[in-house]
């Protein structure tokens, strides 16, 4: 598979291993009491802090488990004096391009430099997707190619869904030069191979086209009664009598029967007597299937009349005059071919397209008045998106428990979908926005915090969803150089190490009152962290014998051990030093 190749990639290609972790801390809650210090328990989290890192700090607790990402990264137009910078000379972009990139980045075009900063978000992005999970890019023509490239890399091309064109404008202006764009792109990835989207809702003009004549029990359509594949399936091409006319009707070249012959005889002895017949009708079989007359099945016999045909046809005409007719019936009152009935209810929703026009998902001018109705008529974000166009996507990425996350969160719009869409169906979908520019508080989530509560005056007013979050800063890394930060608190270290010992979440102060260094069990296999900060500890025989619990192995860090290894081989005990031992995530 051909790759992108880039000013910088060398260097980028495995940044996401080398960024710290860091804890994330929470600074307030927020829900139908307003904003108050008490740690809420929300699942919904608003982070602050470059989203590089807050990532990786996601890992932790996310790793392989967003079933939807949303992402509306900058398009790296060029234009200056936006909100969000949207051409990567930001000078935080630019401080952590030298430090990263090192003086080659001073010669970095902007492409370069959009490509250096995407690379590692996008490799932190794949791993929290989940294995059943899809991630939804919003782009222009600006990037689209470079962004395909390198998505194809990270996802994997055989990952790739589709190239959605969003309609984000419904008019143009007269004095517009060029060829005008009026879509962006979404680009859409999963995680694994085949991945297949919800259906959308049905909409009243779909279902009007399903009818019944017939009085029978529930509206259908009329539908082909033939399906592509007569070169394989020889044994489904054959005749089929009229009962009214007598005619001998066939699929149509390259086409047989839906149904295997047995259940079709079924169907058909609904109308009438019919039975199983060789007609001699080798070559016109052969041209239906496309092959030589020696090369069509042999043996397959047509099914036709069992009666004569005036008594056939009085019993045919007095169904078509009763009503509820077979699933295979003939149209034009009975003269015409053989037709499949297609149930309503068998339908199911409608599959979405890579065409999504503005009356479905909304527009740019739709999502600017709903920022400013929000926001008491200022302009606060320049390039909002319309929490419509979210929404579509959790209707065919997620279900009602859904986890989205959108790590270029911008002025909250996701957030606002899934508190629309919880409040529209009862759901309990959960979104963890991350914005690091200095608005994610007065914008992002601000925004969500008035969404909650409702917004507007009179007419206008629109009522609060109800919902929560907590909001959350970067905080300490956990490490300094190859030791662990003394400033990180004993609770967050132990998270850490059990996460990278079982990749399970972990329950702080759940197990203190057995042990206070025991993490807990999995797999038969028993952790223990002996770490104090101010001291060095080690796993001697004293230590040994504070532990009651008996399992089949035990893996237990400390900073010394004086058991010889011989021994705790025999005792099923693994030794951890402390840091050399700690995996770095």
């Amino acid at each position: 598979m051909p790759t992108l190749d880039w000013i910088g990639k060398d260097k980028v290609i495995n940044h996401h291993q080398q960024v710290p972790y860091r804890v994330l801390e929470r600074r307030y809650s927020f829900d139908e009491q307003g904003q108050h210090e008490e740690n809420n328990g929300s699942e919904n989290m608003v982070i602050r802090g470059d989203n590089l890192e807050a990532l990786k700090a996601l890992l932790l607790q996310y790793e392989g488990r967003v079933k939807c990402i949303y992402i509306d990264p900058p398009y790296n137009t060029g234009n200056e004096g936006w909100v969000y910078n949207d051409n990567v000379n930001d000078p935080k972009m630019k401080k952590w391009l030298g430090e990263v990139v090192g003086k080659e980045g001073e010669d970095l075009t902007r492409h370069d430099k959009w490509l250096c900063m995407m690379y590692p978000r996008l490799k932190l992005l794949q791993k929290l997707l989940a294995e059943d999970g899809a991630i939804f890019i919003s782009i222009d023509d600006t990037e689209y190619a470079n962004l395909k490239s390198i998505c194809d890399e990270i996802f994997g091309a055989n990952c790739f869904v589709s190239n959605i064109s969003w309609q984000r404008t419904y008019s143009t202006r007269n004095d517009s030069k060029g060829i005008v764009n009026e879509v962006e792109h979404l680009l859409v990835y999963s995680k694994q191979p085949g991945w297949q989207p919800n259906r959308l809702p049905r909409t009243e003009e779909m279902n009007a086209r399903y009818k019944n004549p017939d009085n029978d029990v529930m509206p259908w359509k009329g539908s082909d009664a033939f399906a592509p594949g007569a070169s394989t399936h020889q044994g489904m091409v054959y005749a089929i009598q009229h009962p009214i006319t007598g005619e001998m009707i066939y699929p149509s070249a390259g086409r047989c029967w839906t149904f295997g012959q047995d259940q079709m005889l079924e169907i058909m002895c609904r109308w009438c007597r019919y039975e199983l017949r060789e007609l001699n009708d080798t070559h016109k079989r052969a041209v239906i299937c496309g092959v030589e007359d020696s090369n069509v099945r042999q043996g397959v016999q047509a099914i036709v009349l069992a009666e004569t045909l005036g008594e056939a046809r009085l019993k045919a005409q007095k169904i078509i005059d009763r009503g509820q007719w077979p699933l295979f019936y003939f149209s034009k009152n009975g003269q015409g071919g053989i037709r499949r009935k297609t149930y309503l209810e068998d339908v199911g929703g409608q599959p979405p397209t890579n065409l999504w026009n503005y009356s479905d998902v909304g527009h740019t001018d739709e999502a600017a008045k709903t920022l400013k109705a929000i926001f008491g008529g200022r302009m606060v974000f320049d390039t909002p998106k319309p929490p419509r166009l979210i929404e579509r996507i959790l209707q065919i990425a997620g279900d009602q428990d859904t986890l989205i996350l959108d790590s270029f969160a911008g002025s909250g719009t996701t957030a606002h979908a899934v508190l629309n869409m919880n409040k529209k169906d009862g759901g309990h979908r959960k979104f963890i926005l991350v914005e690091m520019m200095d608005y994610a508080d007065s914008i992002t989530a601000e925004r969500v915090k008035r969404v909650i509560q409702g917004y507007g005056e009179g007419k206008s007013a629109v009522e609060g969803t109800d919902g929560d979050f907590s909001f959350y800063d970067l905080g300490e890394p956990l490490f300094i150089g190859e030791n662990l930060n003394p400033k990180v608190s004993v609770d967050r270290i132990q998270e850490y190490i059990w996460f990278m010992e079982t990749k399970e979440p972990f329950s702080s102060g759940e197990y203190a009152s057995l042990n206070p260094y025991f993490l807990g069990r999995s797999n038969s296999t028993d952790y223990y962290f002996v770490y104090e900060p101010s001291r060095a500890t080690t796993l001697d025989y004293a230590f040994l014998a504070t532990i009651t619990q008996k399992t089949e192995g035990y893996v237990i860090y400390a900073d010394l051990c004086t058991i010889p290894e011989e021994q705790l081989l025999r005792m099923g005990i693994t030794f951890k030093k402390i840091p050399r031992d700690i995996e770095k995530l």
